[in-house]
């Protein structure tokens, strides 16, 4: 056995011994139970760092190494990138994109967002959260160029700061346009309660990789799969104008 490979298995998340593992469990639920005697942010920390150790347990991980694999900024907000490529023009795609009420159809996290105000520049967002709850807050637009690039921002005094950017790019060999968003947010917790959200499988990165996926579908065949495989039968805005783009694509 080589020396990498040697290495390469102590490094390795899932051999953590038995008796790690149920150290990480003793003390993730000993966090736990102090938690529900404490109040505010700590009583929040408590719990979080206690969920972290036990799922760290259950799944082989140490509190490191579940820690290394969650993104983030200097400023502890949690930081995702990800683009997709849709075979319509740039000014439709940000048409759709601006008016925020469109964003659930295709974002799995969101349940709904309400535009207010002349102009739509703010809007109400309601989230999905861990554990089958839900946040809220309101936001702001911050920048608009049609065509270009939307970006908006939560204000003051929401449960989960955060902030959003999404660019329309020509795609290479006119397949249409490349949609790049960057999404910033700081989770509940911080750091620790995006850890524990990762291992309970509410990853962001993969959550809006997912999303992007669900919105190409949406726009190019004007439906998107249910969790279940079965078309959610909606019907998507653009959908004739995506057969007219590849009509006039391959003509």
């Amino acid at each position: 056995m080589t020396r990498d490979h040697q290495d390469s298995r102590r490094e390795s998340p899932q051999n953590s011994s038995p008796a790690e593992r149920l150290l990480f469990g003793g003390l993730g639920a000993g966090l736990i139970a102090l938690s529900l005697r404490q109040r505010g942010g700590m009583g929040v920390v408590l719990g979080t760092g206690g969920a972290l150790l036990l799922a760290g347990a259950a799944m082989g991980q140490g509190l490191g190494e579940t820690l290394t694999r969650v993104r983030r900024t200097e400023d502890d907000h949690i930081k995702v990138q990800k683009a997709v490529t849709i075979g319509l023009d740039a000014g439709e795609l940000y048409t759709f994109w601006r008016d925020f009420e469109n964003l659930p159809r295709f974002m799995d996290h969101l349940e709904s967002v309400k535009v207010q105000g002349e102009g739509g520049q703010r809007s109400h967002w309601v989230a999905k959260a861990p554990a089958g709850t839900s946040v809220e807050w309101d936001a702001e637009i911050t920048a608009d160029e049609p065509g270009r690039r939307i970006a908006w921002r939560s204000l003051e005094g929401a449960t989960v700061p955060n902030e959003g950017e999404v660019e329309f790019r020509p795609a290479p060999g006119d397949r249409g346009t490349e949609i790049h968003v960057s999404l910033t947010y700081r989770p509940p917790g911080g750091t620790l309660g995006a850890t524990v959200a990762r291992l309970l499988g509410e990853d962001p990165d993969v959550q809006i990789g997912q999303d992007l996926r669900r919105l190409k579908r949406l726009l190019e065949v004007g439906h998107v799969p249910t969790t279940e495989g079965q078309s959610s039968g909606r019907k998507g805005p653009m959908k004739a104008e995506a057969k007219m783009y590849d009509n006039r694509r391959t003509s």
